[in-house]
Order: C-alpha cells, then sequence, then structure tokens
C-alpha cells in the first residue's frame, strides 16, 4: 500500500471518530464560529485598546452574554415562573367571565356570538388547567435546554475568539485554494455576517423598545413584553401579531375598548407598518454602508433580510444566524467562479 493512501485511509477514520465524538456540539460550535466571524471587528477594537488577545475574548463574549442571550434567559426565566404561578381558581374566574362575554357580549360583538357559544360549550377549565400546566413544562424544559446551549455557546465563542487568527490561518495553508481566494471568502463571510448580526440586535431592541413604552402605558411590565416582543418580530409576518393580539383580547375581555384599540392601531401602524416595513430595512442598509466601510463585500439588504427569514423558517431560531451565512458562502463560491472565468478568458486571449 502507497503510504499516501494509507495517510488517507487513516485521516477518514480520526475524522469519523471525531464527527461521532461532536455530533451533539456541532450546531452549537457552528453558531458560535459564526458569532465570532460577525463580530471579529469587535474582538479586534478590544485587542487594539487593551493589547491582550485573552481579555479581548473574554470581553467580547461578556458582551455576546448581555445582548443577546441575557435578555431572551430573562424572558423564557420569567415566563416559566408565570405559568408555574398561574392557579387553578384564575382559570375558572376567566371561564366564569367568558361565559358571561358570551351570553351577554357588547354590541360590536353580537355578530359573533352563535360561533363563540359553540365553542364555549366545548369549552372545559380542566381541560385549560391541564393545558397551561403542559404549556408551563414545556417552556421550563426548553428554557433550561436553551440556557444550557446558550451557555455553550459563550464557551465555544470565547475559544474561537481567543484562538480565531490561528484557526484561519491553519485553513488557509491546508485548503487547495490560493491565499486570495482563501482571504475574499473569509473577508466577504465576515462582513455579511457582521451586517446580520448588528442588523438583528438593532432592529430587535428598536422594535422590542417600541412595543415595551406601549405596554408600560397601559401599566404591564414593559421590560418583559419588550423583550418578548424584540425576539418575536425575527418571526417573518406573524411574529408581531403573537405579542399585541392577546393584549388586545385582553383589554376588551376587561372592557378597555380604548386600550385595546391603542395596541393595536399603535402595533399596527407604528411597528408594523412605519418600523418594520420602513426602518427596519434601513437599518440593514445603515449598517451595509456605514459600519462595514468596505464597498467591495457589501450584499444588498433585500438579499440579508430573506436569507434571515429563510433561515428562521427553515431552522428555526439559529436559522437567523444560518440562512445569511449559507447565503453569503454561497455567493461568495459564485464569485470565486467568476474571478476564475475571467482570468481563464485573459489567458486565452493572451
Amino acid at each position: 500500500m502507497k503510504p499516501q493512501y494509507f495517510t488517507a485511509i487513516l485521516f477518514a477514520t480520526a475524522l469519523y471518530w471525531m464527527y461521532l465524538l461532536y455530533a451533539p456540539f456541532l450546531l452549537l460550535i457552528t453558531i458560535a464560529a459564526l458569532l465570532a466571524i460577525s463580530t471579529s471587528n469587535i474582538q479586534e477594537y478590544f485587542e487594539d485598546i487593551f493589547k491582550s488577545k485573552l481579555l479581548a475574548a473574554s470581553l467580547s463574549s461578556l458582551l455576546l452574554a448581555m445582548l443577546f442571550f441575557a435578555p431572551l434567559g430573562y424572558f423564557l426565566a420569567t415566563l416559566t415562573i408565570k405559568l408555574n404561578s398561574v392557579e387553578p381558581e384564575v382559570l375558572q374566574k376567566i371561564q366564569i367571565y367568558m361565559r358571561a362575554l358570551v351570553e351577554s357580549p357588547p354590541e360590536y360583538l353580537q355578530f359573533l356570538k352563535p360561533y363563540l357559544t359553540d365553542v364555549m360549550k366545548e369549552f372545559d377549565t380542566g381541560l385549560l388547567t391541564s393545558s397551561a400546566l403542559s404549556t408551563a413544562a414545556k417552556v421550563g424544559s426548553f428554557s433550561a435546554g436553551f440556557l444550557k446551549n446558550a451557555f455553550l455557546i459563550i464557551i465555544f465563542y470565547f475559544f474561537a475568539q481567543y484562538n480565531g487568527s490561528f484557526v484561519i490561518s491553519f485553513i488557509k495553508r491546508i485548503v487547495q485554494m490560493s491565499v486570495d481566494e482563501s482571504t475574499l471568502m473569509i473577508r466577504e463571510l465576515s462582513s455579511v455576517m457582521g451586517v446580520v448580526f448588528y442588523s438583528i440586535i438593532a432592529t430587535a431592541m428598536f422594535e422590542g423598545v417600541l412595543f415595551g413604552l406601549a405596554i408600560s402605558y397601559l401599566g404591564n411590565n414593559g421590560l418583559l413584553f419588550g423583550v418578548m416582543y424584540g425576539f418575536a418580530s425575527l418571526v417573518p409576518v406573524v411574529g408581531g401579531v403573537v405579542m399585541w393580539l392577546p393584549f388586545m383580547l385582553y383589554e376588551l375581555a376587561m372592557g378597555n375598548t380604548h386600550n385595546a384599540l391603542f395596541i393595536a392601531v399603535y402595533s399596527v401602524v407604528v411597528i408594523s407598518i412605519v418600523a418594520d416595513t420602513f426602518i427596519k430595512p434601513l437599518i440593514i442598509k445603515e449598517i451595509n454602508t456605514r459600519v462595514l466601510h468596505d464597498n467591495q463585500t457589501q450584499m444588498n439588504e433585500l438579499v440579508i433580510f430573506f436569507a434571515i427569514i429563510a433561515g428562521l423558517t427553515t431552522f428555526g431560531f439559529w436559522g437567523m444566524i444560518l440562512g445569511p451565512a449559507i447565503t453569503a458562502f454561497f455567493l461568495t463560491i459564485l464569485k470565486l467562479f467568476e474571478d476564475r472565468t475571467k482570468e481563464f478568458e485573459i489567458r486565452s486571449i493572451n
């Protein structure tokens, strides 16, 4: 057997066992690596200030945890506590109130009375209680899993930032690509992922603050529901509706028609139309042109926007990171093919 064949067999065997060993963590490692690529300019900024790669990686990890994972962790923990603290007596009161509302609804809801009557016939407090407990258990389990994954991502992110330059230089040496091509690929991916990450943080905070202010005006926990709306806004089309519609129905049930009308109009006009439709693409464009000054690495903001939507639809929550990364990688490969084609044509002419 030739030595190169034996080496290839050893490499394939080692690669197989490495996959088995790290398979449970591959997604988390991928997310951490993409987040490290997205925020590489922050790492470089901290390194320039403190002249320490270790301190810079630590501060970058702390900043990521505070901006990205802490709000979602707060939301999940608070929601779990709220759901577990719901008592059956409260649900019974809701049932009594709803039955009274169905029997004598307001004039503007009279047309719904036949449909609501049929629904209330099948309404069971015991079923509602068991559903609430089941939902609380699922949310609690998801919260625990998310916090565990978030902790692991932060750990992987730290090592990616601390050893990133070494890993990138090592990859450049072993891949069958020229230094210019590998540099182009890394630069393109880093630029697009930077736009995506900063856009997600900026738009989620912006829309969350808008909704939180409205909820605070109505006397509710603006911080909690602002965080909830910020992350819900990442879900295309229905994300915001999932948040403001229950508040509108609750205010209607309490007889606060003006509050219900306010939250509906405010959410649709100010957040969904003005903020999400007009301001959100402008934020992406502004980050694309001002935060990333290299015009050669800019990607159309609509492509980034639809890549986020496609990623969320296909991969769930982490799709907002994976979708744009996959799109950027594909477009970069196309650009490499284009450059090679042009180079071949120039050589043919000469």
